[in-house]
């Protein structure tokens, strides 16, 4: 078959003749060589048009391009300038580290500490080390003369081919290899005088030169004559360590690691495509550290990978404190991957910048209260939030809960309230700044402690009728507290901080169900009323923590938990799916370590700062101060202490009942017993009467609605049939003992 020279040549029908019918004998056509005569047009003149389609095509032709992959769907011209300018990512002039001065200073260090530690070591060695100086030394002048000697010879590689050359008979090619020799070796004799001379004037220079000339060029040429006399197994220094103490963080050891921690559809990915982990980001240093981004293989959440951060740090030969992945932006199955320089237990910590005897506090603004395993500060707020800190013991829960309170306390507007349900004195530090502190698990604490969450609902109602009358005003624009409604004296809307450690202990007891519905209602109404609820307890069950206070609590630090239900009961659900697990941190050697949430788009593993006792009593004497400044430091008569009443509560409360009234608020009842004893009952307000009546259960206190100028008004109060009841069970007891 002869070829036409041109497009309409069947290709396929030519190669298929060539492999199976063409004899041995057969001429073999360059395919490569014909096909590039296909670049020319294709006129009809060239060959029979009938062949042709309407376009001039070759109808049974076939393209001999590669098949693509498929192009976009979307052509890139119809997507809007503005999506185009977003998604462009151009490459910082300068790394993230020496873009922050963060960065920057913890790059300093860590390189600063390394050749601190490094230079230390050899200085205690430097005896050692002269000592061997001394005895190389000598063997190194002999040994580089004769390297010189040797060198100038021009010897080397030639005497074996000349050798050779004699063996074998052949004098031609001995006599060229001499000639060789001799021309190279007649150039180099020159350079080595000329070297001896340079040291010859050299050491005249020495000799008449200062004293110190002579001493710097020992040091510099002593050492090298050691260096060149030592045997090559012996070194003049030893090793600074015998293993490395931070491993550099690259591509392969990430997938090396990712492909051990035994993820099945990880490793059967990577089987199938060895690029199946990929980097958006190349991996740079961030802090005293390097953060990979890594794209895990299709359907492999980031999740599943932080859940197993021990199988992680031992495929990297890391402490587990060393390594820190959680879940990066983007999308569900990208990761970030952090390994510090050094495990976090051997990081120091910066002080508490509130420790600082000039640091003050508002708490509309926000203040320093964690760090991140970067060492990064993580600021918080109080106003408009409550709190839920939550972890098993030893894992720094009451220490994270005592920060914000001594935080609260350089802000002198602000009123602290609270109970330590533990009863091991925590926070009995602040209690010269407290009006209200108790502490214990005993009846009577635990009775003063829901007397007090009783007292909080009946101030929530005395602020939201404050906040009503400022909103007609023009103060509260958002039927708030504002910072300067919080300011005004006499307003009553200042900052009220009112703090539970151990929760658990009041919800276990018979006070459980009214202090969890009170406690509920308290969180709900007063966010916008200035009232600002903190909350520590170790078992957060449905019974030991009500999930109606869970779920309206806005910021949560889940510190060290046993398990996925505790760690979702303070974290909120689903949050042990997505990869929140405060279950990887452990107890005592990673206290203040948790997950915190309710700041910025996603939670994150921070330390809140170590406050030691002797630091919090600095902070307090200067809360003191601010307050004593401003006029608000509570006096011990105004703070609430553990006193029963010297009189016959029941007795008076019928002495001074109001005349027919079937029910009476507590209120109105608290006005009369203080015209009867002032002395006893001056001062007192509803909360208090309820907790004198915790030990009278037939009296019952509940919410008592009358008409008050045609409208229903409802408060706390008791009814008269209940207290006479009371007192007749009284006096039969009395009577039986």
């Amino acid at each position: 078959m002869t070829a036409p020279d041109d497009d309409r040549f069947d290709w396929q029908a030519a190669e298929a003749d060539l492999t199976n019918t063409a004899g041995p004998d057969a001429e073999v056509v360059d395919l490569d060589t014909v096909r590039s005569r296909r670049q020319g047009s294709v006129t009809p003149d060239d060959g029979d048009a009938s062949d042709l389609d309407d376009d001039g095509e070759d109808a049974e032709s076939m393209a001999d391009d590669r098949d693509r992959e498929g192009g976009p769907v979307d052509a890139a011209e119809g997507i809007p300038r503005d999506v185009l300018a977003r998604q462009r990512q151009r490459r910082p002039i300068l790394a993230d580290w020496a873009r922050s001065w963060r960065g920057f200073r913890a790059a300093v260090r860590h390189q600063s500490k390394d050749a601190g530690y490094v230079t230390a070591y050899h200085a205690v060695r430097l005896p050692k080390y002269g000592v061997k100086t001394t005895v190389y030394a000598p063997l190194g002048l002999f040994r580089g003369v004769g390297r010189a000697l040797h060198w100038a010879s021009a010897e080397e590689g030639n005497w074996h081919l000349r050798q050779a050359a004699a063996t074998r008979g052949d004098a031609d090619t001995w006599m060229k290899l001499d000639a060789r020799r001799q021309r190279q070796t007649v150039w180099r004799w020159w350079v080595l005088a000329g070297a001896a001379g340079a040291m010859v004037a050299g050491g005249i220079v020495l000799a008449v030169g200062p004293a110190w000339w002579r001493w710097v060029a020992l040091v510099a040429v002593v050492p090298l004559l050691a260096t060149l006399g030592r045997p090559a197994d012996k070194p003049l220094t030893d090793r600074v360590t015998e293993g490395s103490r931070y491993r550099k963080l690259t591509a392969e050891l990430v997938r090396r690691a990712l492909t051990s921690v035994q993820m099945s559809a990880i490793n059967s990915a990577v089987a199938k495509d060895p690029k199946a982990i990929s980097f958006p980001v190349d991996i740079h240093r961030d802090g005293p550290g390097h953060l990979a981004v890594v794209d895990l293989p299709y359907g492999v959440e980031a999740a599943e990978v932080v859940a197993r951060r021990g199988k992680l740090a031992s495929a990297m030969r890391l402490p587990l404190d060393q390594v820190w992945p959680e879940p990066a932006p983007g999308h569900t199955g990208r990761l970030a991957l952090w390994v510090g320089y050094e495990p976090a237990s051997q990081m120091r910590q910066p002080a508490w910048p509130l420790l600082s005897t000039s640091a003050k506090v508002d708490v509309f603004k926000p203040f320093a209260f964690a760090t991140t395993p970067r060492l990064d500060t993580v600021s918080v707020d109080l106003m408009f939030r409550n709190w839920l800190f939550g972890g098993q013991p030893g894992s720094g829960k009451t220490f994270a809960l005592r920060d914000l309170v001594l935080a609260a306390a350089l802000d002198a507007r602000t009123e602290i309230r609270g109970y330590e349900l533990k009863g091991v004195g925590d926070f009995a530090v602040l209690e010269p700044v407290m009006a209200e502190y108790g502490n214990g698990f005993d009846d009577d604490t635990l009775t003063r402690c829901f007397a007090f969450i009783e007292w909080l609902y009946e101030e929530c109602r005395r602020r939201s009728k404050r906040i009503e009358h400022y909103a007609r005003l023009g103060k509260a624009p958002e039927n708030k507290v504002t910072p300067e409604l919080a300011s005004l004296k006499g307003s009553g809307l200042h900052p009220l901080v009112a703090w539970f450690d151990e929760l658990q202990e009041l919800m276990t007891s018979k006070h459980g169900k009214d202090a969890g519905e009170l406690l509920e209602k308290v969180i709900k109404l007063g966010r916008a009323l200035g009232v600002i609820i903190l909350i520590g307890t170790q078992i957060p069950d449905k019974d030991s923590l009500p999930t109606g206070i869970t779920r309206n609590v806005n910021s949560r630090f889940c510190l060290s938990v046993a398990d996925q239900t505790a760690n979702d009961m303070i974290l909120g659900t689903s949050a042990y799916k997505n990869g929140y697990r405060a279950t990887v941190f452990q107890p005592v050697s990673e206290a203040g370590w948790g997950i915190l949430r309710g700041f910025g788009p996603k939670a994150a593993a921070v330390r809140s700062f170590y406050v030691d006792t002797t630091a919090a009593g600095r902070v307090v004497t200067r809360a003191v101060t601010l307050r004593q400044t401003a006029g608000t430091l509570p006096t011990p008569d105004e703070q609430t202490r553990t006193v029963a009443p010297a009189a016959d509560v029941l007795a008076d409360l019928a002495r001074v009942w109001p005349g027919d009234e079937k029910a009476a608020w507590n209120e109105t009842l608290c006005g009369l017993l203080a015209e009867l004893r002032p002395d006893v009952y001056g001062g007192w307000e509803a909360a208090q009467l309820t907790t004198a009546l915790k030990p009278h259960p037939a009296v019952k206190v509940a919410d008592r609605g009358r008409r008050i100028d045609g409208k229903p008004v409802t408060r706390r109060g008791i009814a008269h049939t209940d207290l006479l009841k009371a007192i007749a069970e009284r006096d039969r007891n009395r009577s039986a003992g």
